[in-house]
């Protein structure tokens, strides 16, 4: 099986950036850089294609990837991963044991207070707890995903209307498509920290952006599942300017803002 690795970048030099991040798999650069350029390069023997771009948002560049992508699977990354050697061998023998599985969700490394998941055991996804997976743990059955029309939200994530939430959705989307995800303890690198492209703190936003992202995923279940989110992230999220009650007022308008309409 062949394998692609998808990645988000801004501002890059990609050939810095391939080497880097130890790409070791054909893979489709989408450089959001404020121009419109191409260029194709070797490394480590794997075919290295860079699109640059003018238009800007992590969904329309993960979308500008999936449109180019050929190989039987694809990995969706971004800048500040740095693979493990092997890693690429790891991904497609996963698929190979697992002709079950329509997407895997790998392990990643991170640091303890960006850390929202960290599987130990094999196990299917449910719309119930596809909240908590960033999109470079996701691979793909590329035809698979093709043929259901699956695409990244333009609403939602870094450039966008909506600060986040662009992941959950596109797993949300696969789920009802009738693809079958796991989450596999298998670990392919590690993220390497840098300042958040859209986390500015827990402010107005940010929660009335959550409410709006929980209405488009559980619909009349948004209230209680945006309930359970504060209940569980209360001592972290509301100790500071934004208090429990505001915050659910502003969970709650977010989810009666998305009722009328994105």
């Amino acid at each position: 099986m062949k394998l692609q690795i998808l990645v988000s970048a801004v501002k890059e030099d990609a050939k810095k950036l391939a080497e880097k991040m130890n790409l070791q798999a054909e893979s489709i650069i989408i450089n959001q850089c404020g121009e419109n350029n191409y260029e194709e390069f070797e490394f480590q023997g794997n075919k290295i294609r860079c699109y640059h771009f003018a238009e800007k948002g992590v969904g329309l560049s993960r979308n500008n990837a999936l449109l180019r992508a050929k190989g039987d699977l694809c990995l969706f990354s971004d800048e500040d991963i740095v693979y493990d050697n092997g890693a690429a061998e790891k991904i497609v023998e996963a698929f190979r044991r697992h002709p079950e599985a329509d997407m895997l969700l790998f392990n990643v490394r991170v640091c303890d207070d960006r850390r929202t998941y960290w599987t130990e055991k094999y196990h299917p996804v449910k719309w119930y707890n596809c909240g908590r997976y960033p999109a470079y743990s996701f691979a793909l059955r590329t035809r698979k995903m093709q043929e259901k029309n699956l695409t990244y939200s333009l609403y939602f994530g870094g450039g966008a209307k909506y600060a986040n939430g662009e992941d959950s959705l596109f797993i949300s989307d696969c789920l009802k498509a009738g693809l079958k995800v796991y989450a596999i303890p298998v670990e392919i690198g590690e993220e390497v920290p840098r300042p958040s492209t859209w986390f500015q703190g827990y402010d107005e936003k940010f929660f009335h952006d959550r409410g709006v992202l929980y209405h488009v995923l559980y619909q009349w279940l948004a209230m209680p599942m945006g309930l359970r989110f504060l209940l569980k992230n209360k001592s972290e999220m509301c100790s500071g300017s934004i208090g429990y009650k505001q915050a659910r007022t502003l969970l709650f308008s977010g989810i009666r803002d998305a009722k009328k309409g994105l």
